[in-house]
């Protein structure tokens, strides 16, 4: 097994998962229309039937379906507004830097090897996914880019009340990522992955990376996230039938399936399925917004940026930020077309562009792709 590993500090006080969340009214509660354990609502969501499936990114023809039935169904749907779960294990979103591990599971990756910028590469990843999401990673927080900032708007902790639809300034807020938010690769090659793996061995997957990477105690994973890469041909949680591109969750969900929630002594772990998207081409997002060889990979990261999205908005589901619906932030502006109010676009960051969807910000009451950065990071230049 192999790692590349780039060093982050960051400073992470000393934290309780079991912190009760005994929350005062600093912030405006909406208690009627907060939801109700992020359930999906629409019949047409991934997650239907899969309550494991959070922040699910819906196929671009789902999504069609999901949408016509909210326009039909208003008083069903609820508003857009996101409302805070109150946590889980004292756990809403990501409120310090945001902290990704990728993991490249499987032997089917094929040869390792190494690019000009120090990313991993693999043999059989021929159209160069796994290059493209690290340095989407390294360029988060860079180059003043602002669509992290949508973001930092949402907070957790004792501060915000459960049903809070807006924060106060004194409230801890997902951290702007700095720098960059990469902070590990680890190629797992010591067996082939399964071809059409549940999410709870994606699940134990993560868990195992968090040790991997010597993440062993809960302040050490309180703001990581793990990305769980299947290669080229898998069909991880039967995705290609299933009306997703990937979706998030983390190891205390016991309703993931294949055996419920996936046992850590490390922590709560926050991961993401993330299919090879390229294997089913324009239903998730190849070529939405560039055209040609350009596009091939757009919606590889429009989909991680997805799920990247909602984890440090809704971390430990459904703890964070949803609507009354179920959905996350992400969920309520997929596939966006470009030239629209927070429709996908070309994100420029430190190292390049990056093709990127907005997400929901409440403080506007719409999908954007840029926000001022709130909170630690609101000293970075914009």
């Amino acid at each position: 097994m192999n790692t590349a590993t780039r060093g982050l500090t960051v400073l992470v006080g000393s934290i309780s998962l079991a912190l009760a969340m005994s929350v005062t009214a600093t912030s405006t509660a909406t208690a009627a229309a907060a939801p109700a354990a992020g359930t999906a609502k629409n019949p047409y969501s991934p997650a239907k039937g899969h309550p494991y499936r959070h922040g699910a990114s819906p196929t671009r023809s789902q999504n069609a379906k999901t949408r016509t039935f909210d326009a039909a169904n208003p008083a069903a749907v609820g508003p857009q507004t996101l409302f805070y779960g109150g946590g889980v294990d004292g756990i809403g979103v990501t409120s310090g830097h945001p902290q990704v591990y990728l993991i490249f599971w499987g032997t089917q990756w094929g040869t390792q090897g190494t690019d000009a910028d120090g990313n991993l590469t693999f043999s059989s990843d021929t159209v160069g996914g796994a290059p493209k999401l690290q340095n989407m990673f390294k360029g988060l927080g860079t180059g003043s880019e602002t669509w992290s900032g949508v973001m930092t708007q949402y907070c957790d902790g004792p501060g915000v009340a459960t049903g809070a639809s807006t924060c106060a300034a004194s409230t801890a807020h997902v951290g702007y990522p700095t720098g960059g938010a990469l902070s590990g690769v680890w190629y797992d090659n010591a067996a082939a992955s399964p071809t059409t793996a549940s999410g709870h061995a994606i699940g134990v997957e993560a868990v195992s990376a968090a040790s991997h990477f010597g993440n062993t105690t809960p302040a050490s994973n309180r703001f990581a996230q793990y990305v769980v890469l299947a290669p080229k041909g898998n069909n991880p949680d039967n995705y290609q039938t299933g009306g997703f591109c990937a979706w998030h969750d983390y190891n205390g969900d016991t309703t993931l399936s294949g055996g419920g929630a996936a046992a850590s002594t490390v922590g709560d772990v926050a991961f993401t399925n993330m299919p090879y998207t390229m294997d089913v081409g324009a239903s998730c997002g190849q070529n939405f917004v560039n055209a040609g060889s350009a596009g091939t990979l757009d919606g590889y990261t429009i989909v991680e940026g997805h799920e990247y999205s909602e984890t440090i908005t809704d971390q430990n589901p459904a703890g964070g930020w949803t609507a009354s619906n179920g959905q996350e932030n992400a969920d309520e502006c997929a596939w966006l077309g470009p030239g629209t109010q927070g429709g996908a676009r070309n994100v420029a960051m430190g190292n390049g562009t990056y093709t990127e969807q907005g997400t929901w910000s409440n403080d506007t009451n719409r999908c954007d792709n840029s926000h001022p950065i709130v909170g630690d990071g609101a000293t970075a230049t914009r």
